[in-house]
């Protein structure tokens, strides 16, 4: 029952478990209440036949004690399993998520549009968290009570527990019938709302290139567009939910007067006496109240399962795994007849086979969209391979764990990102236990030093969100300082130098040249002069390799290679 507890609501195992004791202890609250009224109508049954004793009082005294002690024991109980619990319960899912997150192939991530990622964590979670803590148990409970009640009544009078409960299947099912609805209108609420909050990151994000084009008011239009059209969906979600949940309250208001009506009836036959009569409609005061705000909690357990199974989706990704230890022999990089697609769709890489040998310099070049940055990704197991083989000094990297597989690797990214933080922690993230001084040797060699003393606090200055405070070189020179820190066997440089000047560029090529000693090193590069050192060149096109070889055969052959160094040549000799 856990196990299913756990898969419908996308809880922990221990979330699950408290989730059942949540249940029990609101249940055991909404009893307790009952407590008083039974006392009552003893009370009241005395009273009337003026049979009450001192002992009687002193029972009935310790019987309103007892009563408030079992009320505020169950209330206490089920405030520590309802709100404690689950308050604890969305710590350990964020925690949980964030586990997943990182154990999830980065392909995932590339077909999730990050806006709505962010909503489904945040946003969907703390919607579960209220669900869990304020409205599931409670439900629960209402529901259990009025089944322990409502059997009690039958021993009674049979009728008047009839006139007493026959509203509560026709509530629940005018709600149960509208789920259908609700939860339609809830998903193109939270589509809507996820597309206005990628409206506005996007807005932000891109305020420069929409100044600089004139496009701000269009694009404006198009998020007030946005922006309307969340606010519609909130109010017909809102008003579809309140004409339900409105429609079965009324019902259950129609419970007291069918008590009152069917109570009179018996009275006047003289099958029913004045006390049971007022005992029946205290219950029946007493239990609608709880099963009117359960009615409520029911709609809105209904709409929360689509955060559930936003939440689902993200957790029954199938997670990398593998040894947590390496048993390679060397760093040669070897792909065998290496086939790759996202999903189902064409495939992105087809038969690709080379080596990138340890201590040599391999360059993957190719025109745009050929596969180049697809062949570094598959090799540091950012994401899996559908057919062939990729080992490392003969271990195949499918077996082991991703996070084992890139301690071996120093990567350079094309796209820099950094931290809203100092330089030495930005640089710091390569090797989290490195010294202030390795830090800087790390950041001489990429060539940090000239720009970092220009900054008003040196190392220890903030550069801001992503860097901001930089130029684009400076924010490449720093990720590659990164990578010298890691000092890792295997260096992955992805249009390392891009955003380098010329000086800088030698400068930090002579670096990379002290570093990759004994080495095993992986090149991306549009521009052929960077590779033109290479050991070995393997040149991609549509998926596939064309050409390999070392850059004076390549030229040789007059091919794919000859010709790309052709018209760089010539577009090196364009001028204004």
């Amino acid at each position: 029952m856990i196990e299913k507890i756990q898969k419908k609501f996308a809880l922990s195992k221990q979330g699950a478990k408290d989730l059942v004791k949540a249940c029990i202890a609101s249940s055991l609250q909404n009893i307790s209440l009952i407590f008083p009224v039974g006392l009552i109508y003893f009370f009241v049954s005395q009273l009337l036949k003026n049979n009450i004793t001192v002992s009687d009082g002193v029972f009935y005294i310790v019987g309103c004690i007892v009563c408030a002690a079992i009320i505020f024991f169950t209330t206490l109980l089920q405030y520590n399993y309802t709100y404690y619990a689950t308050y604890r319960e969305s710590g350990v899912k964020r925690i949980w998520l964030a586990e997943k997150l990182r154990k999830i192939p980065l392909s995932f991530f590339g077909k999730r549009d990050l806006a709505d990622l962010t909503s489904t964590i945040m946003s969907d979670t703390a919607f579960l968290e209220m669900t869990f803590s304020h409205y599931f148990p409670q439900l629960i409970a209402a529901l259990i009570t009025a089944a322990f009640v409502g059997t009690g009544l039958f021993f009674f009078n049979w009728k008047m527990a009839l006139a007493a409960l026959w509203v509560l299947p026709v509530a629940f099912a005018i709600v149960i019938f509208s789920s259908k609805i609700l939860e339609n209108l809830t998903e193109k609420q939270t589509a809507a709302k996820v597309a206005c909050e990628d409206g506005i990151q996007e807005a932000i994000e891109t305020v420069r290139d929409l100044k600089s084009c004139n496009a701000e008011q269009k694009y404006m239009e198009g998020l007030d567009t946005k922006i309307k059209n969340l606010e519609n969906r909130s109010k017909i979600s809102e008003f579809a939910g309140t004409v339900f949940v409105v429609s079965a309250m009324l019902i259950c208001k129609l419970a007291i007067a069918s008590v009152a009506l069917m109570g009179s009836v018996l009275l006047l036959k003289g099958s029913l006496d004045v006390l049971t009569f007022f005992m029946f409609l205290l219950v029946a005061s007493r239990i609608y109240e709880p099963l009117e705000t359960a009615l409520q909690n029911l709609a809105i357990v209904i709409v929360s399962n689509t955060s559930i199974i936003r939440l689902n989706k993200i957790l029954s990704e199938p997670s990398q795994s593998g040894y947590g230890f390496l048993m390679n022999n060397g760093y040669d990089i070897v792909f065998d007849n290496v086939s790759f697609s996202y999903d189902k769709q064409e495939s992105v890489l087809k038969n690709i086979s080379f080596t990138a040998k340890q201590g040599e310099v391999t360059a993957l070049v190719g025109p745009s969209g050929s596969g180049k940055t697809t062949v570094s990704r598959l090799a540091s197991r950012f994401w899996d391979i559908k057919e062939g083989k990729i080992t490392v000094g003969g271990l195949d990297i499918s077996k082991v764990d991703p996070e084992k597989i890139l301690s071996l690797y120093s990567i350079v990214f094309q796209d820099v990102l950094l931290f809203d933080n100092t330089i030495l922690e930005n640089i710091r993230i390569g090797k989290k236990d490195a010294t202030d001084e390795q830090v800087i040797k790390a950041a001489k060699l990429a060539n940090c030093q000239e720009f970092v003393n220009k900054l008003p606090d040196g190392w220890n200055s903030r550069i801001g969100e992503n860097g901001f405070a930089l130029s684009g070189g400076e924010r490449q020179r720093l990720s590659i300082a990164r990578a010298f820190l890691k000092d890792a066997p295997i260096i992955l440089l992805d249009e390392a130098t891009a955003s380098l000047d010329v000086e800088n560029e030698t400068q930090v090529q002579n670096a990379i040249s002290r570093l990759i000693k004994n080495k095993t090193v992986l090149v991306i590069a549009h521009r052929m002069r960077t590779v033109s050192g290479a050991d070995k060149i393997v040149v991609l096109q549509d998926g596939k390799i064309a050409e390999q070889g070392t850059p004076e055969e390549l030229i040789d052959r007059n091919g794919i290679f000859n010709r790309m160094m052709q018209l760089q040549k010539q577009s090196a000799a364009w001028t204004l």
